[in-house]
């Protein structure tokens, strides 16, 4: 066949910047083809090449993470991180973004993060079983944020609980620097054989390339580009770029994989997520040096006239690509059709190491494959480290006058609000499996593994005041934290994915944030034997040049053997003892008090001992596991005072505190100080902690009692805890009414 003519645009730099490519990266291009592209070859470098695909500005910097364990299966570079959960089952799990989308169409971004994310670990031969989230949106006196709050939670609700799938846990935050850059973050854990996982490397010559699942149409198209771009005051004209998804159809698709995948009639598989079919087949045929043919005519389509560059950038949702064993076509098609899924035998794997396209017996489309994946641009970006910050202590901030209206404060700001308005919305038991909720809360959602004994603990953090004070310590601060909400339900960390949300990489300061956060994040992961498995880069979260606060959200998965000795921080009963574990000192710095009582957002975040993190959280857990502690709640946002607080609501009993000596009662109650647990323990089980703990050189004291129906603290204050709840519950379904 000869190269196709048709009524190409000319190929101007006004048409090359239009698709997100720089004037080097497009000469790099006319090197690697020895000449000019066509407008379908262009689309497809574009999105290859963009951020969201290729990594450009982050790969090196990406390889710093540990990846390996003794439980990890498969580890970044795939669809989605595997952890080996014993008896021959694995646990499949990623996060990624879809901020960009959520902010143009609320709705339709959030719910085709949801069913992208669920996409990735099915991909992989898991059906998945739990959903978690991580929100962050404007000031709530924006004129967007409430819109903005309704729409994507609806999505997400409307989504998964379509799907089936319980969303479990997550975290909403709130702050001026989102307004024009919302981030939306979906984390879906699925379960698996250990021994049957999937991959999109695999492939050989020769064989059949099918396409199943829903027909491709203009939804979407530049997706990936447009997630790898500043927002401007025209950001809302980009809602053509949006993809629309249909959970009933996801549903189908699951099924129809999964039995698929029990045929062992697949080479490899990879759903059609960011670039749709184009990431989907360079990526596949990239892993094995392999070439690929496709009939462009062969593509299900839903709209007509339809062009090779739409059916390749369209990200339309709902759709998967495989490559099958030859001669095991006809057995594929028939079980889609059972489910009522298109199918069709749109290409083959060739030995030439070219992506082919053909469209009316034309070839429309011939470049190299290896340009497309590994031999895009790897920059080693310039950076600046930002300011170091001043330590705030309590003698840098005016004495708290009234604490009972500090504590009901700092327990109905928009960030320590309860979201119990926004997680009803989802369905969080479907499937029976969900062993936490709003009676049992702990630290992590806790999924029990169906007919067995054992559990999976998720969870999702990230303190982006922290990252923006201090980008390093807040980097080994998001994943302690993730740690220690695992540690704090009795269950082992395995490991994480990670979805790193920060501005523009052009810029040096983000640039700085970034190398600078990973820095911290890697040190963290080694330390605690907590090793990455999968995540995402989103960069380019800014409008009109001002950048969101970095945000670095983790998800973390930790395995309880036993569900049954797992604990929460409700269970508290009349005469349990309270007992602090950790070291608290005089620092305010980057507190949610510091912001939200004293107004301002500046100061050295707590530091992070991962050597202290590691002995107290390994010593925690032990315990927990041998029976020696009733509740524990890690101290994280408001400290000492809102860790209390959070009890009490929980479990409806009161406690009586003392301050101990030595330090402010600022300091005592609303220092964020790290590897610090609040433990309420039966009286007979106190002198084996304490001997547990102090044999580790952990810190630890007896702070109080339990019983009453208040939240008391020494000579401070006393509050009903009918008061606290209605502070605490009050907040969200007011703003949202």
């Amino acid at each position: 066949m000869t190269q196709a003519v048709s009524a190409e645009p000319p190929m101007t730099p006004t048409l090359v910047a239009e698709h997100g490519l720089s004037e080097a990266e497009y000469a790099i291009i006319l090197d690697r083809l020895g000449r000019a592209p066509n407008l379908t070859e262009l689309g497809i470098f574009s999105v290859m090449w963009s951020e969201h695909c290729s990594y450009k500005s982050s790969r090196r910097h990406l390889a710093k993470f540990p990846t390996k364990g003794p439980r990890v299966i498969q580890g970044p570079g795939e669809n989605a991180g595997v952890i080996d959960i014993d008896d021959g089952q694995a646990a499949v799990f990623k996060m990624e973004s879809h901020n960009h989308p959520s902010f143009i169409e609320p709705y339709q971004g959030a719910a085709t993060g949801v069913g992208g994310i669920m996409r990735d670990v099915f991909t992989m031969g898991a059906r998945p079983i739990a959903l978690a989230n991580a929100l962050r949106f404007g000031s709530p006196d924006h004129p967007l944020t409430r819109r903005l709050v309704s729409g994507v939670v609806a999505g997400i609700g409307g989504y998964g609980n379509c799907v089936g799938v319980p969303t479990v846990c997550g975290e909403t935050n709130f702050h001026p620097g989102y307004n024009g850059n919302i981030l939306v973050n979906a984390m879906c854990v699925g379960l698996a054989d250990a021994d049957k996982i999937f991959y999109a490397r695999g492939a050989k010559a020769g064989s059949p390339i099918v396409y199943f699942g829903s027909k491709t149409g203009r939804d979407g198209i530049h997706g990936a580009t447009m997630a790898s771009a500043e927002f401007d005051e025209s950001s809302e004209e980009k809602r053509p770029t949006v993809q629309v998804g249909d959970p009933f159809v996801e549903k189908l698709l699951i099924e129809a994989c999964l039995e698929l995948m029990a045929t062992d009639s697949i080479e490899a598989i990879q759903d059609m997520g960011a670039a749709g079919l184009t990431s989907s087949s360079v990526e596949m045929a990239g892993k094995e040096y392999l070439g690929i043919e496709l009939d462009m005519n062969k593509v299900p389509v839903r709209e007509t006239g339809m062009t090779p560059y739409e059916m390749m950038l369209s990200e339309s949702q709902e759709r998967m690509l495989a490559i099958l064993k030859p001669g095991r076509e006809a057995e594929a098609e028939a079980i889609m059709r059972k489910w009522d899924i298109d199918f069709a035998v749109i290409g083959r794997t060739t030995d030439s190491g070219r992506m082919v396209l053909t469209w009316n017996g034309n070839v429309v489309c011939d470049i190299p494959v290896a340009p497309l994946s590994e031999d895009a641009p790897n920059y080693d970006r310039p950076w600046v480290a930002p300011p170091t910050q001043n330590p705030v202590t309590s003698v840098d901030v005016a004495p708290v006058q009234d604490w009972a209206a500090t504590t009901l404060k700092l327990i109905s700001c928009p960030d320590g609000a309860s979201k119990r308005w926004l997680w009803e919305q989802y369905d969080r038991h479907v499937m029976a499996d969900t062993l936490e909720d709003s009676a049992t809360p702990s630290d992590a959602a806790i999924v029990r593994i169906h007919g067995t004994q054992k559990a999976l603990a998720i969870s999702c953090d990230c303190t982006p005041r922290y990252v923006a004070a201090n980008p390093y310590e807040g980097g080994k601060q998001v994943v302690a934290e993730a740690w220690r909400n695992l540690t704090a339900t009795g269950a082992d960390p395995i490991a994480i994915t990670d979805n790193l949300n920060f501005g523009n990489p052009q810029r040096p300061e983000i640039m700085g944030q970034f190398v600078l956060a990973t820095d911290g994040m890697a040190e963290a992961c080694r330390a605690l034997d907590f090793p990455v498995v999968s995540g995402n880069v989103s960069l380019y979260n800014e409008t009109s040049g001002q950048a969101i606060p970095p945000t670095p959200a983790i998800g973390g998965v930790g395995l309880l053997r036993d569900h049954t000795k797992r604990v929460g921080f409700g269970d508290v009963r009349l005469g349990d003892m309270v007992i602090l574990v950790g070291t608290t000192t005089d620092n305010l710095g980057a507190t949610l008090a510091l912001r939200e009582i004293w107004g301002r957002e500046d100061g050295a975040p707590p530091t992070v001992d991962l050597v202290l993190e590691r002995r107290t959280g390994d010593q925690i857990r032990a315990l927990i596991q041998a029976g020696h502690i009733r509740t524990c709640h890690d101290l994280s946002d408001g400290g000492l005072l809102v860790a209390a607080a959070e009890i009490a609501m929980a479990s409806g009993t009161g406690l009586a505190l003392r301050l101990p000596a030595g330090l402010s009662a600022e300091a005592t109650l609303l220092s964020e100080d790290q590897a610090r647990y609040l433990l309420i323990v039966d009286p007979t089980h106190a002198d084996h902690v304490f001997a547990a703990l102090e044999a580790e050189n952990i810190a630890c004291e007896p702070l109080g009692t339990a019983g009453g129906c208040e939240l008391a603290v020494q000579d401070l204050f006393a509050i009903d805890i009918d008061d606290l709840k209605q502070a605490h519950e009050g907040w969200m379904p007011a703003f949202m009414a």
